[in-house]
């Protein structure tokens, strides 16, 4: 496997944990969905994903497939390793 620069795996980590923001709020959110600062926050990070989803994809391309992420060319989804791979 190549070796990666420490600024993957941050960069990885950051993501990984707005995803955890972001599934905890929405099991929150189904049993008070009028929590306005709850649906705020979800938004907020909501946008935040966006952000660092854009900036990983920029720098080590996709980060999910079917349509959710675009390719560069050439095709580098063969490219390894896959974030669910470290």
């Amino acid at each position: 496997m190549k070796q990666l620069p420490k600024e993957y795996y941050e960069l990885l980590e950051q993501l990984q944990a707005v995803d955890f923001v972001l599934v905890e709020l929405t099991l929150y959110l189904d049993t008070h969905p009028n929590d306005y600062q709850a649906i705020q926050q979800f938004n907020q990070f909501a946008q935040k994903r966006k952000e660092l989803k854009k900036q990983y994809e920029e720098t080590y391309g996709p980060l999910q497939q079917f349509g959710n992420s675009y390719s560069s060319y050439p095709w580098n989804w063969d490219d390894t390793p896959w974030p669910w791979q470290v």
